[in-house]
């Protein structure tokens, strides 16, 4: 008899790894947080669906700094991360996430701006 795969531990799989680094400005540091490139509370939205698969939707995540996530929330809202900014290379193209980047970057592990 076969096993049935546990849908959280099939999610948990595709999750991509926890790096030693932030994803966005390179610190190595203690703690990192998962960023959702496409914000949970979207979705279950038309477009989402349209657009990325359900598996993609729930496992597009970067690993970083409490200080680089904090940024990004505080510069955009979901609507605009879900619509042009789920992926790495399009929040380091946002002006306001790029300045902070590299002013972030060469600062030590626990330094809170």
């Amino acid at each position: 008899m076969s096993e049935v795969p546990d849908l959280t531990t099939e999610l948990r799989r595709r999750v991509p790894p926890k790096p030693d680094r932030c994803e966005l400005c390179g610190r190595v540091v203690a703690a990192l947080t998962r960023h959702h490139l496409i914000p949970r509370t979207r979705h279950r939205k038309k477009r989402n669906r349209r657009l990325f698969d359900r598996q993609d939707v729930r496992t597009r995540i970067l690993w970083i700094c409490r200080p680089c996530h904090d940024h990004i929330h505080e510069v955009l809202s979901e609507k605009e991360m879900e619509a042009d900014y789920h992926s790495r290379e399009a929040l380091l193209e946002h002006p306001a996430i790029r300045r902070f980047v590299a002013w972030i970057e060469s600062k030590p592990e626990g330094f809170k701006p």
